[in-house]
């Protein structure tokens, strides 16, 4: 059977017979993650959906003072590596964090810094 990329470990090497093993998948998301997050307006978002629990993209453009189309540019970033959710009501979509993916995301980041 090939080793394909979904089933594929990685295994680094930790000089003490101590070896750290990870999900390919779960590593490769985790790098789409940290590197969406890894931009300032990006963070301020993401420190706004901390002080507000949700916001639609009106809410989040005029309080950041931003163009419509920036805010759903960076929006749909943070979309796409599931550190925000949607939802829709009525002709509103709502923005929210994905706290449990941040969570998995933070929990790998503190085992690979051990």
């Amino acid at each position: 059977m090939a080793n394909t990329a979904k089933d594929r470990v990685i295994v680094l090497k930790n000089g003490d017979n101590d070896d750290i093993r990870l999900d390919y998948n779960l590593l490769r998301k985790a790098v789409l993650t940290l590197r969406a997050v890894n931009h300032k307006l990006r963070k301020q978002i993401i420190k706004l959906l901390e002080e507000h629990d949700r916001l639609t993209v009106t809410e989040i453009y005029v309080k950041l003072r931003l163009e419509q189309s920036v805010a759903s540019q960076h929006l749909a970033i943070l979309r796409r590596a599931g550190v925000v959710r949607t939802d829709r009501d009525g002709k509103y979509i709502h923005y929210s964090l994905n706290r449990p993916r941040i969570a998995e995301v933070s929990a790998l980041v503190e085992e690979l810094a051990q």
